[in-house]
């Protein structure tokens, strides 16, 4: 099942999409009256969920995408989204060419978190940030939702608080991330968290996820890897996360990105105005977003 979030007549509602993925099903539709995807998230009864399931199957027309406005699948995250920093074995060594000093790979995983305002959906702008940006770059990632509160969780259980996947582009100004010790300012700009264009849910890709991502930029094919090679897995950061915080419904945690960065080019290539950047992810789709 895909969920996505869309606007209508200036009001966010929820929605599934059809089979073919050209029609939004509204959740009421199916009886399923939530504000937002983080109510969706927290509430959702098993009823619920099969009444959205049969709405995706069912024959209603629904709406175009021409008649809504699109939304990030969660809008507004609840907290910080999680990150892991240098989490494919080839973006460690593309990065620690560019700087060793600030992108060297240590033993235990790398976390992070980024502040996101307002997610940005998939077709709306990334904004450059003139005047304080100068090396501007992606990174095609895969957000993991999770589904229920989780504290104290074992790695062989983590697959069950997964409540879907998405696709993240955790946009990055090198410059600002590198100055500083810490990478939050180089990574929470407004408009620096792409995230779309929907979430699908756990049960629809077998765990641990093994999906092709890839990102393209101006049609050129840049980042080109597989999900399922994470230095440190999903079940291994949802348990060791978990072992001293809580994460709520609704937590994303973005799992880090492959090689083909923009500072990973011999030389750096870094996204100007005008850019269109695709990032996309086997079985659950792709997020285009232009920069101005």
């Amino acid at each position: 099942m895909k969920l996505v979030t869309f606007a209508r007549n200036g009001e966010e509602q929820v929605g599934v999409l059809n089979q073919a993925g050209d029609r939004i099903l509204p959740a009421v539709l199916a009886g399923v009256n939530y504000g937002s995807m983080n109510e969706l998230i927290r509430h959702m009864t098993a009823e619920e969920r099969k009444a959205l399931e049969q709405l995706a199957v069912s024959k209603q027309q629904g709406l175009g995408w021409n008649e809504v406005v699109k939304c990030a699948p969660i809008p507004e995250p609840a907290q910080d989204v999680l990150c892991l920093g240098i989490n494919y074995k080839s973006h460690a060594e593309e990065a620690g060419q560019y700087s060793r000093e600030a992108f060297a790979q240590a033993p235990q995983a790398i976390y992070f978190s980024k502040r996101v305002n307002r997610a940005t959906a998939d077709g709306e702008a990334i904004d450059s940030h003139p005047g304080l940006v100068s090396r501007l770059d992606y990174e095609a990632e895969l957000g993991v939702v999770i589904g229920r509160d989780a504290l104290h969780v074992k790695a062989e259980d983590a697959v069950s608080y997964v409540f879907g996947y998405t696709v993240i582009n955790d946009v990055s100004a090198r410059a600002l991330q590198t100055s500083h010790k810490q990478w939050y300012f180089g990574k929470s700009l407004d408009t620096f968290t792409p995230m779309g264009p929907c979430i699908v849910t756990a049960d629809e890709i077998p765990a641990p996820p093994a999906l092709r991502i890839s990102c393209f930029v101006n049609g050129e094919l840049r980042q080109d890897a597989s999900t399922d090679l994470l230095i440190t897995d999903i079940p291994k950061i949802i348990s060791e996360l978990t072992a001293g915080m809580m994460l709520k419904a609704g937590t994303i945690i973005a799992t880090g990105t492959p090689a083909g960065v923009g500072m990973g080019m011999n030389p750096p290539r870094f996204l100007v105005p005008g850019d269109r950047v695709e990032c996309r992810i086997e079985k659950i789709g792709s997020l285009i977003n232009i920069v101005k």
